[in-house]
């Protein structure tokens, strides 16, 4: 009877102990998922706190006004913006085919002694210092651009109307269009990494059936794989995406670091936020200069909150039920 009662005190002991750790578990994990969301919520605050000035100073016209004059006490952030915005599309146009390719070479075409190599070339990209392919994007890259891309689309759209505008400039490679390219070739490893993944998560046996059929590979990806994982193909794109629209050092190297004055053109010297904020801040005086960077840094965390909201739009719209619209 002693060693029953014995052990059923154990039993209680160890039930308790047990509660305890599952308690202190949950406190930690509910604490992670709150310190998720201060940290955001701090960051808003603060640059609110810093950029007050010139909010009070220009208000929303800061986000269409194109002078940044700090001799004058005139700023505004529209070229950044555009720039911005411009090279981050040029880098997702660029990087989203070719990332869908080498997924689907990687996952459905090349051989298994193949597989291994490849994925780790994508994440020795991934790996390079950004400052790598800033210095490499202004010396080798950039004047490759200028001999074989600028100067031959000058030569035969210079002239036409809009068009043409959207290719002037000196001859030297920088602009917005170098550096969406190098950003394209930065997020490309991201994108084609997480298209490997779900493309592999992709049930063998859905894959076989289409095949069993008599589908092509192509029919295959687009019937099968991509209506299968078009959540997370599109969750690896909005990461590519925010890697571009915050990406520094690559930029700043080869964007060219001037207001480009009103110009839209791919290949003057122009400026994005964060360009702009590496150049500046440090540089920048207490009061309306610094609150204007500030204010900088504020546009451009609500450009990837907006992005960020609109791919969880879609793909709140791309879970509906095929047949709810029916």
């Amino acid at each position: 009877m002693t060693g029953m009662r014995t052990h059923a005190a154990q039993a209680r002991m160890r039930h308790i102990r047990a509660r305890r750790i599952d308690a202190l578990f949950s406190w930690l994990v509910h604490a992670c998922a709150l310190l998720v969301v201060l940290m955001p919520a701090g960051i808003v605050v603060s640059l609110f706190a810093g950029a007050m000035p010139a909010i009070r100073e220009f208000g929303p016209s800061f986000l269409w006004h194109g002078d940044w004059d700090p001799l004058h006490g005139r700023y505004g952030a529209l070229p950044m913006i555009y720039g911005t915005v411009a090279s981050a599309a040029i880098a997702l146009l660029l990087a989203v085919p070719v990332s869908f390719g080498i997924a689907l070479f990687v996952t459905e075409l090349a051989p298994r002694w193949l597989k291994r190599p490849l994925t780790t070339a994508m994440e020795l990209l991934a790996a390079i210092p950004s400052i790598v392919y800033g210095m490499w994007g202004l010396l080798v890259f950039s004047p490759i651009l200028a001999r074989y891309v600028q100067q031959p689309l000058q030569a035969s759209l210079g002239d036409v109307p809009y068009v043409g505008a959207l290719f002037a400039g000196p001859l030297v490679g920088i602009g917005i269009l170098s550096a969406g390219v190098i950003l394209s070739i930065m997020v490309i490893p991201f994108i084609a990494s997480v298209m490997c993944e779900v493309f592999d998560a992709t049930p063998a046996m859905l894959k076989e059936s289409a095949y069993g059929m008599g589908a092509t590979t192509w029919e295959v990806v687009v019937k099968v794989v991509l209506p299968y994982t078009r959540n997370g193909v599109l969750g690896g794109i909005m990461l590519g995406l925010g890697r571009a629209l915050g990406e520094t050092m690559a930029v700043t190297f080869v964007i060219g670091n001037m207001n480009p004055g009103g110009s839209v053109s791919l290949f003057d010297a122009a400026n994005s936020i964060t360009s702009m904020l590496a150049n500046e801040f440090a540089e920048a005086g207490s009061g309306l200069h610094q609150a204007s960077v500030i204010y900088l840094g504020l546009v451009l965390f609500l450009i990837a909150f907006v992005v960020l909201s609109l791919s969880r739009l879609m793909l709140r719209r791309m879970r509906r039920p095929q047949g709810s619209g029916a």
